[in-house]
């Protein structure tokens, strides 16, 4: 396939007018290396690298969290669909036995063209902090410990690449040291202070779960997580950009401060994303979803009812310059989890995960 007279986004943010080719899936450089001569007019589009969402649990009805691999396949359709062309399935604070199925039923996955890619598996829970466990459910929190990690890994041939940890827990330092090469260590779900979040990111972990959300606020005595993560210049944030979770002002200051190479946007979504208001799940917990926002019971925000690709227009409308939201949901997630030679860009050797796009960035069509 041959895709011809496209306004291409490059890895360095700017955009070029350029064809792409594409062989088996694949980029290439020439046209010579092509045997499919099919060409796609992209004449006034926008060729962007499909999205890639490392932290989402679920879409149109279902849940990473049902280990049901049919539901996952309709996750991965939806995603792909909606222009998330690598998706990492995501879980909750559950038991052990139960999050060893969950892990397992990614195997099992009737993959076809129609699917997002899995980048790999976000184990957000179980070792975070009850004082902010958010959404999930505090009788499930236990100790972290490598065993237990190794264990769900085992259970899923080594998907994990991500796996959330508040570092002020028991055990906590101990499992940084350990795993921490093993593993993309996130640090979350915490009242973690300044100095206990450092000690962490100078022990290894490096990326940090929904910033702003399920961790203490920024104060100017007390800068706490966000604070250090500021001052770690190789540590990656994620930012839930449904415009819901965090203020317009927030978003845009925190591209301000974490610059565009450390912003890695994530839609956090739950089953209710592609679905009608209505009453869901999450982590075994009844969901309230309306007009895009999903509650507890209690009022607490559960996940998103968006997808990443609105989610990157949804900061685009808030302000932050287009080629940074881009960069902030296709190379940043890919280099933050290791698979950025697979995809996050338009270069050949990766894979032609591409989406169309008009001028406002308006889906046209998914390849």
């Amino acid at each position: 396939m041959i895709i011809k007279n496209g306004t291409v986004f490059q890895e360095d943010g700017t955009y070029g007018v350029q064809d792409l080719y594409i062989e088996n899936g694949r980029i290439v450089a020439s046209e010579e290396e092509v045997t499919d001569k099919t060409v796609v007019d992209a004449s006034g589009l926008k060729v962007l690298p499909g999205m890639v969402d490392v932290h989402s649990h679920g879409a149109k009805g279902h849940d990473f969290s049902d280990a049901d691999a049919k539901g996952l396949k309709k996750i991965l359709q939806y995603e792909k669909a909606s222009g998330v062309t690598t998706w990492c399935p995501t879980s909750m604070t559950l038991p052990k036995e139960q999050l060893l199925k969950i892990f397992h039923s990614a195997l099992e996955v009737e993959m076809d063209e129609a699917c997002a890619h899995i980048g790999g598996i976000n184990m957000e829970g179980p070792f975070i902090d009850p004082a902010k466990k958010g959404a999930h459910v505090e009788e499930n929190i236990v100790k972290p410990t490598a065993e237990f990690f190794r264990d769900c890994n085992e259970a899923c041939n080594g998907m994990i690449r991500l796996v959330t940890l508040a570092p002020n827990v028991e055990g906590a330092m101990e499992f940084i040291h350990e795993l921490k090469d093993e593993v993309c260590i996130s640090l979350g779900h915490t009242t973690a202070n300044y100095e206990c979040a450092s000690e962490a990111m100078k022990k290894g972990a490096l990326h940090v779960t929904h910033l702003f959300n399920a961790m203490q606020p920024m104060g100017h005595r007390d800068p706490g997580l966000v604070g250090a993560a500021a001052d770690c210049a190789d540590c990656m944030v994620e930012l839930i950009g449904d415009g819901i979770h965090i203020h317009p002002a927030m978003v845009r200051n925190a591209f301000r401060l974490f610059g565009p190479e450390r912003i890695v946007l994530i839609s956090d979504s739950m089953m209710a994303a592609g679905m009608e208001n209505g009453t869901y799940e999450l982590g075994g917990q009844e969901v309230t979803m309306k007009d895009r926002k999903a509650t507890l019971a209690d009022g607490t925000i559960a996940g998103s009812a968006t997808n990443l690709y609105d989610c990157m227009r949804s900061v685009v409308s808030m302000g932050v310059p287009e080629d940074e939201a881009i960069l902030a949901a296709t190379r940043n997630p890919a280099k933050s989890i290791g698979i950025y030679e697979e995809t996050g860009s338009l270069t050949p050797g990766k894979r032609a995960d591409i989406v169309l796009a008009d001028e406002t960035l308006n889906l046209v069509k998914v390849l």
